[in-house]
């Protein structure tokens, strides 16, 4: 194996440990913008991060790539979902997403992968309207799986990767 699978798979036993964080549902705190680790790679924790407890990041910078926890609606003040439905939910995971990408330097135009989390297909229609929104043009790759339930009861979570140009 080489050092660059061993630090993918570094990297992507973090952001699977994160999602789990996030999971758990711990409020939102204050923090550093990255934090470089002996490794080489920086924890990404925008001004609004999710504060799990665990030594977790809202996303890990491994060169060029950034790769992002999973993401609800979950405003980062108050810890309580969105008002306004599957729209509204979409829409503060987006938000909380833009903070985590922007304190790496990147936006939406450097996602390369979504994967989306929907408790409830019905609401599918309505998840893309507001999906759109931020990947009007080119989106990025996308999977998009059904769960039983999320955290706190949410509808939504995204998980995504962004490769700075």
């Amino acid at each position: 194996m080489t050092m660059t699978g061993n630090r993918a798979r570094i990297a992507m036993a973090g952001v699977v440990g994160l999602m789990f964080g996030v999971l758990l549902g711990v409020p939102f705190q204050q923090s550093v913008d990255a934090q470089q680790s002996g490794s080489g790679r920086k924890a990404v924790r925008p001004q609004k991060a999710p504060n799990t407890g665990l030594p977790l990041s809202p996303g890990i910078l491994a060169g060029n790539t950034l790769y992002l926890s999973g993401h609800t609606g979950r405003d980062p003040v108050s810890a309580k979902l969105a008002p306004g439905g599957i729209e509204g939910e979409t829409r503060q995971a987006l938000a909380n997403i833009r903070e985590v990408l922007r304190g790496a330097g990147m936006d939406f135009k450097d996602v390369v992968s979504v994967t989306a989390f929907i408790a409830n297909f019905n609401d599918f229609d309505k998840f893309n309207a507001v999906y759109r929104e931020y990947f009007p043009t080119d989106p990025p790759a996308r999977a998009t799986v059904q769960v039983t339930a999320l955290n706190i009861g949410a509808r939504v979570e995204l998980q995504m990767i962004a490769v700075k140009p």
